[in-house]
């Protein structure tokens, strides 16, 4: 892997850490949204830090398959695009519902759109021409 793809790659990370976190404070802090998902009879408060672990969890992931998949396969970001649109999909339909109230369901699910949008638009990207191998 080149500088310039890990740095490119690094910088979609950082993006899309960069995008929840300001999404979370727009709508946590101004809007007044309450970020509350319940599991069971508990719930639980979404933090900030939570927001931000999670993007990283979901950046380092993506971003490790798809270098695994380009060891593997000529296919990889065809392959790659696939599983992160799958990810995303399943994700939406197990994270915004456990949301406590319409505001924080809404929220959790533009969360979850946001970073994985970042993250598959910008991972997915072919490499620069004069790096392809």
């Amino acid at each position: 892997m080149t500088n310039n793809l890990l740095l490119r790659r690094a910088a979609v990370a950082a993006g899309a850490i960069l995008v929840a976190t300001a999404e979370f404070a727009i709508l946590h802090s101004a809007s007044g949204v309450d970020l509350v998902a319940g599991t069971g009879n508990a719930t639980q408060q979404i933090t900030v830090a939570a927001v931000v672990v999670a993007a990283a969890v979901a950046a380092l992931a993506g971003w490790a398959l798809l270098a695994l998949l380009e060891r593997l396969t000529n296919r990889a970001r065809a392959w790659w695009t696939s599983i992160a649109v799958a990810v995303l999909l399943l994700s939406l339909l197990v994270g915004p519902p456990s949301g406590v109230g319409g505001g924080a369901k809404a929220a959790l699910a533009l969360l979850h759109l946001s970073v994985g949008v970042v993250l598959i638009l910008g991972l997915s990207r072919p490499r620069a021409e004069g790096l392809n191998r």
